[in-house]
């Protein structure tokens, strides 16, 4: 019995030892993050501000100061003169706001970066949006109005006042601070149940132990089947899970310089072929210039010639260029052999011949016997990604084995010859390219494989009779073959964008952007739809975007609806200047244009945004894993150091430099 007084201020001594050195600890890590962070130190309304709250609120006694001098490098919160200045001014300013700070510090200390200062400052602007310091400024007035304090001349009071955050911080932090709130309250959370279990933990008796062990030994049967179950549940769990896919590499046909088609030679050519008449040849040269292409981009070498050569000799000519072009740089780049493949999709949607495009390469390659072979048709420019969606169903059934996807689009055989509007516009956009691409399945390919495949969402809206002919080949009224294009096509591809979103959403989005959707949603529906309709902030989610380049009218509407800055819709703009719409293929040139400009970083996420008739949204989410430069032979090698280029109302200010 004597024995349990010493244990009880044995245990108290430990407390408070720990407590001390947790205190200690805490202290030093903020003087670091704050130093750290405090970038602009002649700003009172950020860290200066933050710096003096701390100070109210967390005095240490004597001369010493508080936490305003945590930042040494603020004068304004760290000089002797103004230190107690602002305690006693923010003494009862701080009253209210005295857990948050104590919760913000402790948010500092745990999660650290650069991410805390847009955190403490979203959550102070939310603070102040809410009006929490008003009423506490009237009822500090009031008191000093009792106490008989002489009433203060308005420009002192002013310059007293609590800095304005609706003035002097930007309401996005706000948003910045709800977000990173959500995403590390788990953390939050966890940390105090943790702490709690430690110390229950250590104040537990050791002879509770050897009870509890000598309980176990006794139970031999029981321990014997929850270790079964376990194992069983586990292998069950990891053998269900599905095979992780990797690119390995990609690379993108880059045609030669000779078939090249500025804008006048499009137009000379369209002219002395015979075949449109004068308001042809006039809505052409209107849609090129505003088309957003530059002058560098290209046409197949049988459309160059003069009267053109649209035959399937030529088409096949095409096909085989492109293709060859592009798995060669492949293969090359990635050392596998084509012996190695196991699967091959290809896809191209308005070229179909027999042999197929996916026999053609089998036949150059000398592809083994037992390969998995595939040719996808008429499923327009998202089929590149319904060809990954194929090739990764693929590679979880297939063990160990390499898929190489091909997206391409042949227009020797469908350059239309007619005067119709609506289908002369693939005419002036429309143009050369392909991309191969290298999956794997293997474990080993990690390391050296460039992104992992996250969520493939396929939208199908063909069940719509508008959908369904908004992009369609047909003949005109002089049997001329061409692919039309419907005025609604951008609506009906907002509608299809939407339901791939929404589905997409919940996959990416982070839970803050989640709760925010579904509270607007909610509120909606009750209200009969008076309630705007929140569009979740995808830039919280990825990190790069590869919008289908179809057209300058298709990136300007993505950019608008999902709320896109400039920068993430640079790669979509400057790769239809520089190859124009190269169809399926052209989410890889942008990607390359991505990586040329030396901007992916491991962990970043990239979403490949595609459409296509029939009609069809497609999206595909990639992780890097690591920091990805471009490939050798990149189609943007020669040609990097000249974008971006800005585009106003598409026209160039910067023209692209002539060879």
């Amino acid at each position: 019995m004597k024995n349990i007084p010493n244990q009880t201020k044995l245990s108290r001594r430990s407390g408070h030892i720990f407590w001390g050195f947790l205190k200690r600890a805490a202290t030093a890590w903020s003087r670091f993050v704050l130093s750290t962070l405090c970038t602009d130190h002649r700003q009172p309304n950020t860290f200066t501000f933050f710096c003096s709250c701390l100070s109210a609120c967390f005095p240490r006694g004597g001369g010493g100061g508080g936490y305003g001098s945590i930042c040494r490098r603020c004068s304004s919160a760290s000089s002797p003169t103004s230190r107690p200045r602002r305690r006693r001014l923010l003494g009862r300013a701080c009253e209210r706001r005295q857990f948050f700070f104590r919760w913000s510090n402790a948010t500092v200390y745990v999660s650290g970066g650069r991410q805390e200062k847009a955190f403490v400052i979203g959550i102070a602007s939310l603070f102040s949006v809410l009006g929490l310091n008003k009423g506490r400024r009237m009822e500090s007035g009031g008191a000093s109005k009792e106490a008989g304090q002489q009433e203060r001349p308005p420009q002192l009071r002013e310059s007293r006042r609590l800095p304005d955050f609706l003035q002097s911080v930007n309401l996005k932090y706000v948003k910045l601070g709800y977000h990173y709130l959500i995403t590390h309250l788990l953390t939050l959370l966890l940390i105090p149940l943790m702490v709690v279990i430690l110390l229950e933990a250590a104040q537990t008796d050791p002879d509770d132990l050897r009870q509890l062990w000598l309980h176990l030994q006794y139970n031999l049967v029981t321990i014997l089947v929850c270790s079964a179950f376990l194992v069983f549940g586990t292998t069950v769990y990891i053998m269900r899970l599905p095979r992780p896919v990797y690119l390995v590499d990609y690379a993108c046909y880059r045609p030669p310089a000779k078939l090249e088609v500025p804008f006048q030679m499009f137009m000379s050519h369209s002219h002395l072929c015979g075949a449109f008449n004068e308001s042809a040849l006039e809505f052409q040269r209107r849609i090129l210039e505003r088309s957003g292409l530059g002058q560098e981009t290209y046409l197949p070498a049988a459309l160059h010639d003069l009267p053109p050569r649209p035959s399937m000799a030529t088409a096949r000519e095409e096909a085989e260029e492109v293709m060859f072009g592009a798995l060669d740089n492949l293969f090359k780049s990635t050392g596998v052999k084509p012996k190695d493949v196991g699967i091959l999709v290809v896809n191209c949607s308005l070229f179909n011949p027999t042999p197929s495009l996916s026999a053609m390469i089998v036949n150059r390659y000398k592809l083994r016997g037992n390969i998995k072979s595939f040719n996808l048709g008429g499923m327009g420019c998202s089929a590149g990604v319904i060809s990954l969606d194929l090739a990764r169903d693929l590679l979880q059934v297939h063990r160990a084995t390499y898929a190489v996807v091909v997206s391409t689009e042949n227009i020797t055989q469908n350059w239309y010859f007619g005067n119709r509007k609506s289908m002369l516009i693939p005419n002036c956009l429309f143009r050369v390219g392909a991309a191969a691409m290298l999956l794997s399945n293997r474990s080993a390919d990690r390391r050296r494989a460039k992104y992992k495949l996250l969520h493939v969402v396929r939208t199908h809206r063909g069940a719509d009779d508008g959908a369904f002919r908004c992009v369609y080949q047909e003949q005109d009224e002089k049997n001329k073959v061409g692919v039309s294009l419907s005025k609604d096509l951008m609506a009906i591809a907002g509608e299809a964008l939407k339901i791939n979103i929404t589905t997409l959403g919940p996959l990416v989005l982070p839970i803050s952007e989640q709760l925010l959707f579904f509270t607007t949603l909610v509120a909606k529906k009750l209200f009969n739809g008076k309630v705007k309709p929140y569009i979740p902030d995808f830039k919280l989610a990825f990190d790069h975007f590869c919008i289908h380049a179809g057209g300058r009218a298709v990136i300007d509407e993505l950019e608008k609806n999902l709320h896109l800055l400039p920068e993430h819709v640079e790669a979509s703009r400057m790769t239809l200047h520089r190859f124009g719409n190269t169809s399926s293929s052209s989410i890889w040139y942008e990607l390359a244009y991505t990586e040329a400009m030396g901007r992916m970083r491991k962990g970043h996420r990239v979403w490949q945004i595609a459409f296509g008739s029939g009609f069809k949204c497609n999206s595909a989410v990639w992780q890097a894993l690591r920091n990805v430069k471009a490939s050798p032979d990149s189609p943007w090698e020669d040609c990097i150091h000249r974008y971006p280029v800005e585009i106003v109302d598409g026209f160039p200010t910067q023209p692209s430099e002539q060879k």
